[in-house]
């Protein structure tokens, strides 16, 4: 198995108990471990982890920046980093949380932070494999009406060059109603053909309206990180006001 496709399942079944882990709310509920000791560590070490995404995001979008980081640290590792440590940090928010969703800010944040966690896997795991999908079939679609354009000069030549003998054209009458069936018989290849060529291209315009909508999620990803750590940002100053007030 290449080294791409074991991180794609990996990273596909954390998402799945990243995903599954906050409907723990049904089953579980802690309101005093988010303020807690060991909900404190949780949270910091989920702060500190969902900053680290920003490097690779600065990175790309900033040259001056970019040439320094990768002088030391290469984009593919910024990228590696990108992702496990967008996949660990809310992990442990959700752990943080305790399944206490009580505050508005808290279930909003929690709620970003699971979007832009699925926007994220889309941009980097569903984009690609849709684009690459769609270059193999619009190759298949080229060979196929290539095949196609074939079928029909053989068929065109064979009706120049010589006629049907009379039980040919019987037994195509025959087949033509259902009574019999042409064995070889030059339509039916081009019939088999340009299904194939139909479902080929129906398959290519499906893939391409995918891609346009995952190409969108880029955008969504962006936009929805931006909204995240704005939240995040209100979440901790919620929380330091609160414990100052409580050490007070």
């Amino acid at each position: 198995m290449k080294a791409p496709q074991r991180e794609a399942i990996v990273v596909t079944g954390v998402l799945g108990i990243l995903l599954v882990s906050w409907l723990g709310f049904f089953l579980h509920r802690s309101p005093r471990f988010p303020g807690s000791g060991v909900g404190a560590i949780f949270g910091i070490a989920a702060a500190l982890l969902m900053l680290v995404p920003l490097a690779y995001t600065l990175a790309k979008r900033i040259p001056a920046l970019s040439t320094r980081m990768t002088s030391r640290v290469s984009m593919k590792t910024l990228l590696d980093l990108h992702v496990y440590a967008g996949l660990l940090g809310p992990l442990l928010a959700i752990v943080h949380t305790g399944h206490k969703f009580d505050s508005g800010l808290g279930i909003v944040l929690t709620a970003a932070l699971l979007l832009v966690v699925v926007s994220g896997f889309a941009v980097r795991y569903l984009l690609p494999f849709v684009g690459q999908e769609m270059k193999d079939k619009l190759v298949l679609l080229q060979t196929a009406r290539g095949d196609l354009d074939n079928a029909w000069g053989a068929l065109e030549k064979s009706r120049s060059d010589m006629r049907p003998p009379r039980a040919s054209v019987w037994r195509a009458g025959l087949a033509s109603v259902g009574l019999a069936t042409e064995s070889n018989s030059p339509v039916k290849d081009i019939t088999r053909i340009a299904e194939s060529v139909a479902d080929l291209e129906y398959s290519v315009r499906r893939h391409q309206i995918l891609k346009l909508w995952f190409g969108r999620s880029l955008k969504l990803h962006i936009a929805l990180s931006i909204g995240f750590y704005v939240l995040l940002a209100l979440h901790i100053g919620a929380g330091v006001q609160y414990g100052l007030r409580w050490l007070s």
